[in-house]
C-alpha cells in the first residue's frame, strides 16, 4: 500500500518534458520540509498497487510522472514494473535523498541544499532558485540541468543567472502560469 495525495491527467509544467501529457500519481509524505511544497501531504488516501495502475489506464497517455512529497519513500520495483507491463514511460521527481528503484525511464532530480544525494542515476537536474550557490549540482551528471524560480517569484533573478551561466536552461511552471489544470 502507498500513501496517494492524488491522481490526475494534465500537461506537464516545466522542466525537460515540459507540455507533453502525462498522468501524475502525487504521493504524500516527504523526508525534507521545502517551504515552497506544493503539496498537502496531510492529504491522501492509502492505494494498492493495483488501484493505481486502475487510476493511471483511465488516461490516453503514455507517460505517468511519480511526483510528491518525495515518491521515493513509496516506489517500488513492484509498481514500476507493472507500469511498465502497461505499456507506461515511467518518470519520477524526486529530491535525490533516496536510493530508487532500477527500470525508472526518467529521473528528475530536484536536490535541496544541504541534503545527500543517493539517487543512482539522474537524467534532469531541476533546482528551485532562490539565490543558493547551484555550482555544486553541475557536478551530477545529467543531460540537462535547469533552474526554476520559486514559484514564480524570482523570474528575474533566474534570467540573470542564467544569462551569466549559461550551462542552465530555464524552467518556468507554465501549469501556474497559464493555469492548466
Amino acid at each position: 500500500m502507498k500513501k496517494i495525495n492524488e491522481i490526475f491527467y494534465s500537461l506537464q509544467g516545466e522542466g525537460f518534458h515540459v507540455g507533453t501529457p502525462a498522468v501524475f500519481v502525487r504521493f504524500s509524505g516527504c523526508n525534507l520540509h521545502c517551504d515552497f511544497c506544493d503539496t498537502q501531504h496531510e492529504r491522501g488516501r492509502m492505494m494498492s498497487d493495483e488501484e493505481i495502475l486502475a487510476a493511471v489506464r483511465n488516461y490516453p497517455c503514455r507517460m505517468v510522472i511519480l511526483t510528491g512529497g518525495e515518491p521515493g519513500l513509496w516506489v517500488d520495483d513492484q509498481l514500476v514494473t507493472a507500469l511498465h507491463a502497461a505499456g507506461k514511460y515511467v518518470c519520477i521527481e524526486t529530491n535525490g535523498t533516496r536510493v530508487l528503484p532500477e527500470g525508472i525511464d526518467w529521473v528528475t532530480c530536484s536536490p535541496k541544499q544541504g541534503t545527500q544525494l543517493r539517487v543512482q542515476r539522474v537524467d534532469e537536474i531541476k533546482v528551485v532558485y532562490q539565490g543558493q550557490d547551484v555550482e555544486p549540482y553541475l557536478q551530477i551528471p545529467a543531460s540537462a540541468y535547469f533552474l526554476q524560480p520559486c514559484s514564480c517569484m524570482n523570474t528575474t533573478e533566474v534570467v540573470d543567472y542564467i544569462k551569466g551561466h549559461p550551462v542552465w536552461r530555464l524552467s518556468l511552471q507554465i501549469h501556474k502560469l497559464i493555469a492548466i489544470p
